[in-house]
């Protein structure tokens, strides 16, 4: 009999499956696939709120693969922040496998198949990453991921293979830092169990092997976040990818991403490594301060939509990244940071999935071209405003309560400076949006008194746009009554944050 305690495994492998499944009945009726993909997703989806239930309410799962008990084994450990993780990314990936019924069969009508093949292993790599509890492991689940990333990129065609292998050279490099930390932490423990490895580690702190580690794995996931200066894959990926796979990019790909520099950082050198040897978190906070000026600067300047919401991706990077590197010094530790994964998440995949649909239903791509969509798309232009909005911080919605949680706690670690940043990236952000919205519903073209036919996205199109639009807003109203935030005092306790030093 199935029990909780399973569920990590199952909904890794469930996903395997799924792509085998997919590729196989793709051959008898390419219909099918899409319908597999999100009966798989939904399945995974709903497990995953039933472990986050079980990790709040009776505590860590830990399962041992073949019953092989680590560190010898692979062990997958489930807690707050990956149950957490594993509810947000499935949560987006599955509206945009809803998203992308219609406009794969747009974009891609040929290639159906091997599509959602692709996509179900991209949700395998990303789940793997969330669950695992060892490092190799993790590896290996991030290369699933990307290598899936690559080729879904490339799905456009010729439009988009310099943008995929520029990601795939840049991915590859930050693997390869990745891969070397792991092989120097192996060295001096003889162990990839991340619970194992902390214990190991904790008289060889001073080692400078195990010093050379963290930089590799800093430098490694840093390219996979997308953190600046190592930005440089991602305008053209998100520009040229799938809007679906835009929306998965930069709300969940880049976030896991960040979610295994935590891991790494907290669950495998702790705490008191962090505060003990290298003042590598100031530094985080002073690149992200830079991340966002730097990605809204360069949002200002694009014509192409889905290229100023790549640079808005690398600025709200910045945010979640300083929400990191304040983690230590102030009482808020990780929450600001959690919370922005799953608010850019929101926020981000409403928007990309905006611009798929101005794409879809007239191939537009520049924003000079959006001219009288306001009235031509009253609902997607609506979910458009929604999450303009909540980007800018307009309360109460998702965006607001990042920057009020980012602001208190840059107020209490004395480093007005970030707050006034933090300002400063807002009102850029305000200048960029409000430009889109002002080509929508200002700058009309010829013949404004003449009736506007109203010419909507299809409905399972339209539906996560509005889903995720009005959740800018919902999901704000639930962060500011406190409802989830004894799940984020219960992953600042598994790292010992949240208390002033």
């Amino acid at each position: 009999m199935l029990s909780i305690e399973q569920f990590p495994l199952l909904i890794v492998v469930i996903s395997l499956l799924s792509a085998f499944t997919i590729l196989i009945l793709g051959w008898l009726n390419e219909k099918f696939s899409c319908y597999i993909s999100i009966a798989t997703v939904l399945l995974q989806f709903i497990m995953s709120i039933l472990v986050l239930n079980h990790v709040l309410t009776v505590g860590t799962i830990h399962y041992w693969l073949g019953g092989w008990k680590p560190p010898w084994g692979i062990e997958y450990a489930v807690d707050a922040m990956n149950a957490y993780m594993l509810v947000t990314l499935l949560f987006l990936g599955l509206l945009c496998a809803v998203y992308s019924k219609k406009n794969i069969e747009h974009e891609l009508p040929r290639k159906r198949v091997s599509f959602y093949t692709i996509y179900q292993l991209l949700i395998t790599g990303l789940c793997g990453v969330v669950v695992t509890g060892d490092i190799f492991n993790m590896f290996v689940f991030i290369e699933i991921m990307s290598i899936s990333s690559y080729a879904l990129i490339a799905s456009r065609g010729k439009i988009a293979l310099k943008a995929s292998f520029t990601y795939l050279i840049m991915g590859s490099i930050g693997a390869c830092f990745f891969l070397l930390g792991i092989g120097f932490l192996y060295s001096v423990t003889g162990s990839l169990n991340m619970h194992d490895l902390s214990i190991l580690l904790s008289p060889l702190y001073g080692n400078k092997v195990v010093q050379a580690a963290f930089v590799f794995f800093i430098v490694g996931l840093s390219i996979k976040m997308a953190l600046f200066p190592l930005h440089t894959w991602l305008p053209d990926a998100h520009a040229f990818a799938p809007a679906e796979i835009s929306a998965m990019l930069s709300g969940i790909i880049i976030a896991v991403s960040t979610y295994a520099f935590i891991r790494v950082a907290f669950s495998v050198f702790t705490l008191k490594f962090i505060m003990m040897y290298l003042p590598i978190f100031d530094i985080i906070c002073w690149v992200s301060i830079i991340a966002m000026l730097y990605g809204s600067v360069l949002a200002i300047t694009q014509t192409n939509l889905k290229r100023m919401l790549a640079y808005s991706s690398v600025a709200n990077m910045g945010y979640i990244m300083l929400g990191v590197g304040l983690s230590t010094s102030t009482t808020m530790g990780l929450t600001p940071a959690l919370m922005h994964i799953l608010n850019h998440a929101v926020m981000k995949g409403c928007l990309f999935m905006v611009a798929g649909a101005f794409i879809y239903k007239a191939d537009l791509w520049d924003i000079e071209d959006f001219r009288g969509l306001g009235r031509k798309m009253p609902y997607t232009t609506f979910a458009f405003i929604l999450a303009a909005l909540a980007m800018i911080g307009m309360p109460p919605s998702v965006g607001f309560v990042t920057k009020l949680y980012l602001i208190i706690a840059c107020m209490e670690a004395d480093q007005f400076i970030f707050v006034v940043a933090i300002f400063v990236s807002t009102l850029l952000i305000v200048y960029y949006f409000w430009r889109v919205i002002e080509y929508m519903y200002i700058r009309v073209g010829d013949g404004d008194d003449k009736e506007v036919e109203v010419d909507e996205v299809p409905t399972s199109m339209l539906i996560p746009i509005l889903i995720l639009g009005v959740l800018c807003f919902v999901i704000g109203i639930i962060w500011l009554i406190d409802i989830p935030l004894p799940l984020m005092d219960a992953v600042n306790s598994l790292f010992g944050l949240g208390v002033m030093p």
